[in-house]
Formats: C-alpha cells, sequence, structure tokens
C-alpha cells in the first residue's frame, strides 16, 4: 500500500512538473502567430499544446493561414505558419512521427500517398513560414521572444529544377534553390542572411 502511495505521488509530481512546461493558451498564441505576415496574423488559426502536451487546436482562425506553437520538449523556440493547403501534408507527418517512423519512412510513406491521390497536396504553390530563437531568447510566461530568424520555404509538389529555374543549392546568401525537386515535398527553401 505504501509502495503505491509514492508511486502515485511520484505520478502526480511528474506530471505537475510537465503541465508546467506548457506554456498559457494566451502565450503560445501570442508567439506562434509572429511567424506569420503581420496581416495574416489576427485571423490565423493556431495549434498547440493543452496541459498534457498533446497538440489540441487553440484557436479557429478566418483566414489561410495555420500556425504551429512552440513545442516545449523541442529544443530553442521554434514556430511555424503555413497556407492551409499544406495541412493533409502537415498532419499526415505529425501522425507518423507520433507512430515512431523515422524521417525516411514518413517521405517515403507520403511520397507514395501523394503519388495515388490519397494525399492531398496543394497544387499551386504553399507558403511555410518558419521562426526561430535560442531558448536563452524566450520566455515562455510572458509570451515573448527576441532575437528571431524568420526563413521561408515555398512548397512545390513535382517541381524540378527545369520546371523552376532554380539551382539545387544557393551560390548567395539568401538566394532561393529547390530542395526535394520531382517529389511531393520538392519546395523553394529561402533562407536570408543572418547578418
Amino acid at each position: 500500500m505504501k509502495y503505491l502511495a509514492l508511486t502515485f505521488l511520484f505520478y502526480l509530481g511528474v506530471t505537475a512538473v510537465h503541465a508546467q512546461t506548457i506554456p498559457s493558451k494566451e502565450s503560445q498564441i501570442k508567439t506562434a502567430v509572429l511567424a506569420a505576415p503581420e496581416d495574416k496574423q489576427k485571423d490565423a488559426t493556431v495549434l498547440g499544446y493543452d496541459a498534457k502536451g498533446d497538440l489540441v487546436k487553440l484557436k479557429n482562425g478566418t483566414n489561410e493561414i495555420i500556425c504551429l506553437a512552440n513545442n516545449p520538449e523541442g529544443k530553442g523556440f521554434s514556430v511555424a505558419c503555413y497556407q492551409s493547403g499544406l495541412e493533409p501534408f502537415m498532419q499526415r507527418g505529425r501522425q507518423l512521427k507520433k507512430e515512431g517512423k523515422t524521417f525516411q519512412e514518413i517521405f517515403d510513406m507520403r511520397e507514395e500517398e501523394a503519388k495515388s491521390g490519397k494525399l492531398k497536396m496543394p497544387t499551386e504553390g504553399a507558403t511555410l513560414y518558419v521562426l526561430t530563437a535560442d531558448a536563452a531568447d524566450y520566455d515562455a510566461a510572458a509570451g515573448k521572444v527576441e532575437n528571431t530568424y524568420l526563413r521561408y520555404v515555398v512548397y512545390l509538389p513535382w517541381a524540378t529544377e527545369k520546371t523552376t529555374g532554380l539551382p539545387l543549392k544557393a551560390s548567395l546568401p539568401g538566394m532561393p534553390w529547390i530542395m526535394d525537386p520531382g517529389t511531393h515535398r520538392a519546395h523553394i527553401m529561402i533562407t536570408p542572411s543572418k547578418d
């Protein structure tokens, strides 16, 4: 009986510590939308984390942008916003990752599903914005982040070097280039200089 009581108390302690690492709903929304263009932030849908650490919808939006709050179990600070046409692709990736699939397994499964039409991909370009910062620059309780870096990804499923005229790597800082050409995950990388 004593052992069960101690186990229960330990479980409560772990749960309480875990719950304390999840920022408030307001803080998650405030920082998640920072990745979106300013005119899209107010009306964006926001996905974030509940007290158990499960991904849930924190805010229903009215525009085409979906924002993903910082994962409290991740290193540093990273939030992303993307055009809603990417949600099936993103959701499927999250599901497969939760199942323990590797990056390559996720890539291969989504590739097959996109080719078969089971996984719906955007038919035109769809943009992803990723905002990052060091952990020391993120105050989760206050919902503030400083010294951020924003990069851009434009998904163009099945695009290639030939269809876009883009190189496979940037020869100058900030120059756009194409990654994963010819696949469901083909995308233009735009990484501005940090200087």
